[in-house]
């Protein structure tokens, strides 16, 4: 994996190679950045570069022995541990370790739901065990075989739970050349004692435009379609590569008829759709619709406040979010924002959608149904 092989985060490419440059790199970073942001592409590039026989000023050279076993992700001084769906209490991420290769050779953008589908993890927790942690520390303990560095990647570690403090003796004083990055997408979830003795290096969620160039030269899409979808996706590549399989917006008709029915607060269709339209859709899919729904309230906001050049829509959906400006305040639209971002919050807890969305479905009732709408507006 090579910098020039990942889209966006140029200051961040910038500030690692300088590190290598300056004979500044820390033993152990924290590589912090949303969920399919490219965090985890990142590090295996920062590593390759590291070990670079004959770098160049902005990036490996991808030709030498230690590029060359870099991209295969077999080389014998980079190691990697992760979450996995134990078979037992001495089950170690070294046993999945072939399809860890074919799936980050085939997804470096990939989320747990990915790496999930790659193996038999059938309803098994995903988790970073203690005999993982002790394994790393025995294999941390050796002598580098080729590399100037010894790495160990470890993606997720917000799964290490409280056995992750029998590594901090050896991520505070590690052996000589030996280099720890710990990627994440939730600090929150980390152990406190695991931060402190980490550097942190912040990754930006990818923006619409460089999602968008993505599809436009890797999938061969439209720039139309690639313009939706990374509007959709809000900065996740994993949910913009999965909605390439889609022929079509899978949201924009269930979010204007569902407003519709909020709006004029039709009852029965509103408890049609939380007891048969939103608990079809899946946890993955109720979340994403959520997501959607706050991007394109987001959208109003721009026009209300008169930021038209900011808007990112076309055909439908503009049309729809110009409407809707023009009728509902300010002050409406950002309580809608956060009552959506709550419900988001809640789905991944696993939350009832029927209960969660009957409840959302009714709060917005109430936002809304004050307005004073005229008569025959056209409003969705």
């Amino acid at each position: 994996m090579q910098f020039k092989d990942i889209i966006g985060n140029q200051n961040i490419k910038k500030h690692l190679l300088q590190t290598v440059k300056s004979n500044r790199v820390s033993h152990a970073q924290l590589f912090l950045g949303p969920e399919s942001s490219g965090s985890l592409a990142l590090a295996v590039a920062y590593a390759q570069y590291i070990n670079c026989e004959n770098k160049k000023n902005d990036d490996s050279c991808g030709v030498c022995n230690s590029c060359n076993k870099y991209q295969k992700l077999i080389h014998p001084d980079l190691h990697f541990s992760y979450p996995f769906f134990a078979n037992g209490k001495d089950d170690l991420a070294t046993n999945y370790l072939e399809d860890w290769r074919k799936a980050f050779l085939s997804n470096p953008y990939m989320d747990l739901d990915f790496w999930r589908q790659n193996l038999d993890a059938e309803n098994k927790q995903a988790n970073i065990n203690i005999a993982e942690a002790h394994n790393i520390i025995k294999k941390l303990s050796y002598k580098a075989f080729e590399a100037e560095y010894k790495v160990l990647i470890m993606w997720l570690p917000e799964y290490l739970d409280i056995q992750g403090n029998a590594l901090l003796k050896l991520i505070e004083e590690p052996p000589a050349k030996t280099l720890f990055i710990l990627v994440a997408e939730n600090a929150d979830k980390i152990l406190n004692t695991i931060i402190s003795r980490t550097q942190l290096v912040k990754i930006d969620k990818l923006s619409p435009d460089e999602i968008k160039e993505y599809l436009e030269q890797h999938k061969n899409m439209s720039p139309e379609r690639s313009e939706e979808i990374a509007f959709i996706a809000d900065g996740n590549m994993q949910k913009a590569i999965k909605l390439t399989h889609e022929n079509a917006n899978p949201y924009f008709d269930l979010l204007i008829n569902w407003l519709r029915i909020i709006v004029t607060d039709s009852g029965l269709n509103i408890i049609k759709y939380t007891e048969e339209d939103f608990p079809k859709l899946g946890r993955e899919n109720q979340k994403n619709f959520i997501i959607y729904s706050v991007n394109m309230l987001r959208q109003i906001i721009l026009v209300q406040q008169q930021l038209q050049n900011l808007v990112l829509l076309q055909g439908e959906e503009l049309n729809f979010v110009n409407r809707f400006s023009e009728i509902f305040s300010l002050e409406q639209i950002e309580s809608a924002i956060e009552l959506l971002e709550k419900t988001h919050y809640k789905i991944e807890r696993n939350a009832n959608p029927k209960i969660l969305f009957l409840d959302l479905s009714l709060q917005l009732v109430l936002i809304f149904k004050y307005q004073t709408i005229p008569q025959g507006t056209q409003y969705i």
